[in-house]
């Protein structure tokens, strides 16, 4: 049997969890292979939406077995919240969730040195959750890090101590005003550590190969999106893991050669978090209108998202390097109403054309070329088939297909699992 992955092309936020929800009935396992609690997967149904961290996003449907795995870096405090969170839907969550031992743990002084380093920065801050992400990944290839299996060792709290201490004089350094209390912030980490117990640790890897041999499905369940991969994004306004397919394998130890189908989740816009380069940003009214119209806050930081036209110079790089195979295109809906549409198929780079992501975005060196398409009135949200479509999206779509060279099989036109159109 092979695994399938799924995960975003743009700069996050593109709708993963609702296309993960969408999909688990198809699968035994669904499997996150990165990134933290610096993620917000939201899926939203029977009315009530729901956002979740670090569990991966199949943990509603009770015949699939949800893993958290090796590539991911936990905080066991936003974890144990987000536990609280479904317990008043009657998830039985012990039964239906295990975490791999190799899964790195954030401890509560990787956030007070991610807030020392961002504060240290000035105007220079590259827009950090402020989580501990990157200190605890930092840690993981510094060969510093502790991890899930620590906590079943004797010797946990004295390997704490150690690596705590050190991260205090590492503060320090830094010599910026950061008032903390870090006996109050331990004391609610060893408790959440405590209640971690309570869960199922397993050797991931081996866990999901044997789950191959035994002919189950797979799907991996990345977070974040492409441009802010640790190798392939706007660095350094990145995250600290590897957030394109490569990351899969060496998330979930499973061998590139059992994976099958990777499926691209991309918006019908741009969005943006945070610092960093964005070449079809919009200053105007009409970003102001896909923010509002699009509900763009981010799920975890609620810091409002920087809109733009949609960027297929971008989006074709991010399909190269995952090897996407079929686009999930989402939020058509947002588009709405709109007279003109504009899409960037090229970029005016230090005066000469080109159709390719090149090593510097920033505004001085890089200027979008659009071409412009025509816009669509009608209300998305109600429809349930692509022939129900407007002839003016349906051209949209085929003209991004031709581009990019991938089909678009799904498309979104609201938030609900229910509005989701299979074409």
């Amino acid at each position: 049997m092979t695994a399938d992955l799924l995960l975003g092309l743009q700069w996050g936020d593109e709708g993963k969890g609702k296309i993960v929800d969408v999909l688990t009935s198809k699968y035994d396992i669904i499997a996150r292979f990165q990134g933290g609690p610096n993620a917000g997967h939201t899926l939203e149904f029977d009315g009530i939406k729901h956002v979740l961290r670090t569990i991966p996003s199949g943990i509603f449907h009770k015949k699939s077995i949800n893993i958290i795995g090796n590539g991911v870096v936990m905080d066991p405090v936003v974890f144990q919240k987000e536990i609280e969170g479904l317990q008043k839907f009657d998830i039985d969550v012990q039964s239906r969730l295990l975490i791999s031992r190799k899964a790195h743990l954030i401890l509560p002084t990787h956030r007070l040195l991610d807030a020392a380093s961002e504060a240290s920065k000035g105007k220079a801050k590259i827009g950090s959750t402020l989580k501990g992400i990157g200190p605890t990944y930092m840690d993981k290839t510094g060969r510093n890090g502790l991890r899930i299996g620590d906590i079943e060792l004797a010797d946990f709290k004295e390997r704490y101590n150690t690596l705590a201490e050190k991260h205090i004089d590492m503060i320090k350094f830094y010599d910026v005003d950061l008032q903390y209390n870090l006996a109050e912030m331990e004391a609610e980490f060893f408790a959440a550590v405590e209640e971690l117990k309570k869960l199922t640790f397993i050797d991931s890897e081996f866990y999901l190969n044997q789950a191959l041999k035994e002919g189950k499905s797979i799907l991996a369940e990345g977070a974040q999106g492409s441009l802010l991969d640790i190798d392939f994004g706007t660095y350094p306004f990145v995250t600290s893991s590897t957030t394109t397919a490569a990351g899969a394998c060496t998330g979930l130890g499973i061998a590139p050669n059992k994976v099958k189908d990777v499926f691209g989740i991309f918006k019908a816009y741009t969005t943006r978090v945070g610092s960093g380069p964005f070449p079809t940003e919009l200053f105007d009214e009409i970003g102001e209108t896909m923010a509002k119209v699009g509900n763009e806050f981010g799920s975890v930081t609620g810091r409002a998202r920087r809109c733009g036209w949609l960027d297929l110079v971008a989006l074709k790089y991010a399909v190269e390097v995952n090897g996407v195979t079929a686009l999930y295109m989402m939020k058509g809906d947002v588009l709405s109403g709109f007279d003109t549409l504009k899409v960037c198929t090229a970029y005016s780079y230090k005066g000469e054309e080109i159709d390719h992501l090149p090593y510097n975005i920033e505004a001085e060196n890089v200027q979008p070329i659009y071409v412009e398409k025509k816009g669509w009135k009608q209300d998305l949200t109600g429809l349930t088939s692509y022939d129900k479509l407007p002839d003016e999206l349906k051209e949209y779509i085929e003209f991004i297909e031709e581009y990019v060279g991938v089909p678009i099989k799904v498309i979104s036109v609201g938030p609900d699992r229910k509005q989701t159109i299979m074409k």
